[in-house]
């Protein structure tokens, strides 16, 4: 099997097309891959550190409003389609597959134009731009939340998941936390803000520092590259309490979130799939700045289903903050209701719902 994968911009593309890429090579030792994303993208970083041969196409997103720069961008789109079709016509794929941002938008689109089956992957409930122009002319749109399938031509739509849900369940067991400084042993809470961090995540826990430092429970708090030194500054301020960690940024999410028994964080598609496939109680502050507020959508899949707590960035408080987490952590009857209600809406096999719908379409 000859797999070309495209998908870039944020890790909310990469990591699920990462994911695949693993969960192919497991079921196909002899699968071939290539990845097509940009140069300055963080794909570029990403996907070179796993080994898998890279090839770029230039590329810029469109502007929602009129604008010159738009004009610009279809003529880089044509160019990137031209580009696109020549490193297809050389890897000669049996499939290509694109899971969003609008680098995959030239890629998929050259593929369809040289009739190689398509998929597009949707991870949120809200689809981006480039997944819904592609719609229409991919063979099938493997989905992550229900909420997206209106968005789609009916006929093309499969519900298969997230396949970042795949590698979470499979994760090796590993201590994270004692090499991190805490105790295996304690109730323990993920705060953590994306790779970039989430400043307002970070002020609220600030706010109640003092007061988290007298917990039981430990806190492991990943701040995001950017705001780490101001973090941590403050953090020696009171004395380094032996129950909070900081740390800037961590790589191998699903190890860790194995290690915990609560999540903070915002509610990008990946994070939702990884949490809901392995049952980890969750507290979602969704970020008010994406599109089409999508990370709102995604959140209320899992809290009107009794999954997680969600709470908007404008009624967020270091008070409220501590106050649901209390709740959760020293409740072990609603720690368990929201630990099975999260397993309700994980997709474990994801993973082998992409494959089996890629064979399909190869077939």
């Amino acid at each position: 099997m000859k797999v070309i994968v495209s998908g870039g911009g944020t890790g909310g593309h990469i990591y699920p097309a990462l994911a695949l890429i693993k969960e192919v090579k497991k079921r196909e030792p002899n699968a071939e891959f290539l990845y097509i994303g940009t140069e300055k993208g963080l794909e570029n970083t990403l996907v070179k550190r796993e080994g898998i041969p890279f090839k770029t196409i230039e590329i810029t997103g469109f502007k929602r409003k009129l604008s010159i720069e738009n004009i610009k961008t279809v003529i880089r789109f044509l160019k990137g389609v031209t580009r696109s079709k020549r490193l297809i016509k050389e890897f000669k794929p049996d499939i290509v597959i694109g899971t969003g941002g609008y680098v995959c938008g030239p890629v998929v689109y050259a593929a369809t134009k040289l009739k190689i089956a398509t998929i597009v992957h949707e991870q949120n409930s809200v689809p981006g731009l480039t997944n819904k122009f592609l719609s229409k002319y991919v063979d099938k749109v493997a989905t992550s939340f229900k909420e997206s399938h209106s968005f789609f031509p009916k006929d093309k739509v499969v519900y298969t998941g997230n396949p970042r849900a795949t590698e979470a369940v499979l994760v090796e067991e590993v201590d994270r936390l004692t090499n991190i400084g805490l105790n295996k042993h304690k109730k323990t809470v993920l705060i953590v803000g994306g790779s970039r961090g989430a400043r307002p995540i970070n002020d609220a826990f600030l706010e109640v520092l003092k007061v988290a430092s007298t917990r039981d429970y430990q806190f492991l708090y990943v701040t995001g590259e950017v705001h780490y030194d101001r973090v941590n500054e403050k953090v020696q301020e009171h004395g380094n309490p032996g129950n909070i960690k900081v740390e800037p940024f961590i790589h191998n999410m699903p190890e860790v979130l194995k290690n915990v028994d609560l999540i903070v964080a915002r509610a990008g598609a990946t994070t939702l799939a990884e949490v809901t496939a392995i049952g980890l109680p969750s507290i979602l502050i969704p970020s008010p700045y994406v599109t089409n507020n999508h990370q709102e959508k995604n959140a209320r899949t899992l809290s009107d289903n009794g999954a997680a707590i969600l709470k908007l960035e404008k009624e967020m408080s270091g008070e409220i903050l501590l106050k649901e987490i209390d709740d959760i952590l020293l409740n072990e009857e609603k720690w368990q209701q929201m630990h099975q209600a999260a397993l309700k809406q994980g997709m474990p096999e994801a993973g082998k719902n992409m494959f089996e719908l890629m064979k399909e379409l190869i077939k």
